[in-house]
């Protein structure tokens, strides 16, 4: 009850909001084509909206990705109508108020409303899309409470969201930006998927690309709360297939040169199969039990090395010469939604989180910034506490946009 309760709130809302920018538009519009049909012309706007209906609601089909693609641009022109005839609309009362525009408005005022919110529109869609397929690279370098023998090159993504509009056409060009960095390590932070696994295109394209994917010690993720759902095996074994260890409140050994925990997010959708978030201080504490999961320099770059190993198709390395795990080894933990930060303490060097996209299009980086304590980049809260990097991610969820975020990849030096 409560549930359909919630979608029709949100459908109201949805067909309200779409009824005021229509009639905005149209009132505009009609002053320069007087004899302009408004039944047709609310027809095709509703054709135009509920694109973005069709697409969450339709079965697997070609209509369904037909209707996603243009739901998911709709859905950033959508917004930025909304925005821009409220603000216009709130200028306009103004200005009434203090007897700027005449009572009642005059039909070209509407006009010259409609004109520059339109304008103003297709200029920050056209901007957004150009700028989410382009691909920063951003760095950190950072000093251990232990300090290394030797510096650890981390690369950094999150929120591939493959699946989602253009995910795949850019999944080349992200490949080749890690690589150019030349990892020691790579971590995915969370939401590789979006949701479903049948909603990638081309499985088998996306699976060699994240082969390519150059490492040292190999290609880590930690799932997001868009990893989940009924597709969830599916991702698992697409990601293994794929020479990507993903790992659910487990941690491994890298080379006896640092400890890298990866967490479930606390608020999967759809569920992770029946998996739920441990306790972060009794997952930490059995850090300390010995050396299960250690890894020594083995890649899963490498097929043969990775078929030759156990435990989960990982190196399990019981040699006597490592010792147990302490503090000198530094303690990474990949946890998607940085939310959580407050959970871990001075046991914990480095925590690395995306899910917040900063905030992805203006002014949502104002919404994720007021939301969580980092929304975006580096944060130690003092020195004793872990660091905190917050990725934007690489990827876009919903809209394929950016508008005061970009998507990037980011490089981490671990001292």
């Amino acid at each position: 009850m409560g549930f359909i309760l919630a979608i029709t709130v949100i459908l109201l809302l949805y067909g309200g909001t779409n009824f005021y920018i229509g009639k905005r538009i149209f009132q505009g519009l009609s002053y320069l084509f007087p004899n302009m049909d408004v039944k047709l012309f609310g027809a095709i706007y509703t054709l135009i909206a509920i694109t973005l209906i069709l697409g969450f609601l339709t079965p697997h089909s070609t209509f369904k990705r037909i209707m996603s693609w243009l739901g998911s641009y709709w859905m950033g022109i959508f917004v930025y109508l909304l925005m821009l005839f409220l603000l216009a609309d709130l200028i306009i009362l103004l200005g009434s108020l203090l007897k700027i525009f005449p009572n009642p408005l005059t039909p070209n005022i509407r006009l010259f409303e409609s004109i520059l919110v339109l304008f103003l529109t297709i200029a920050l869609v056209s901007y957004g899309i150009y700028n989410a397929n382009q691909l920063k690279q951003v760095s950190y370098q950072l000093n251990m409470k232990e300090k290394l023998a030797e510096e650890v090159k981390i690369v950094l993504i999150s929120d591939l969201h493959l699946g989602a509009v253009n995910s795949e056409r850019k999944l080349e060009k992200i490949v080749e930006g890690i690589n150019s960095l030349e990892p020691d390590l790579v971590c995915l932070a969370g939401d590789i998927f979006n949701d479903d696994f049948n909603s990638l295109r081309d499985p088998e394209r996306v699976k060699n690309l994240l082969k390519k994917i150059k490492s040292t010690y190999g290609v880590y993720g930690a799932p997001g709360n868009h990893d989940g759902g009924e597709t969830f095996k599916e991702m698992e074994n697409f990601l293994e297939e794929s020479n990507i260890k993903l790992l659910k409140d487990e941690y491994v050994v890298i080379d006896e040169k640092l400890v890298l925990v990866g967490r479930l997010d606390p608020s999967p959708i759809g569920g992770y199969g029946g998996l739920k978030r441990k306790d972060t201080a009794e997952l930490l504490a059995s850090i300390d039990m010995g050396t299960e999961n250690t890894i020594h320099a083995i890649s899963p770059m490498d097929p043969q090395k990775a078929k030759d190993v156990s435990n989960d198709k990982y190196a399990q390395d019981a040699n006597e010469k490592n010792k147990p795990i302490g503090s000198r080894r530094p303690v990474v933990v990949l946890d998607h939604t940085p939310a959580n930060i407050e959970q871990y303490g001075q046991e914990v060097d480095l925590i690395l989180a995306g899910h917040t996209h900063k905030g992805q299009i203006f002014p949502f980086n104002f919404v994720t910034d007021a939301i969580f304590t980092v929304h975006y980049g580096h944060y130690q809260k003092d020195a004793h506490s872990p660091h905190v990097i917050v990725t934007s991610g690489v990827g876009t969820w919903s809209m394929p946009m950016r508008i005061g975020s970009n998507c990037e990849i980011v490089s981490i030096i671990l001292q």
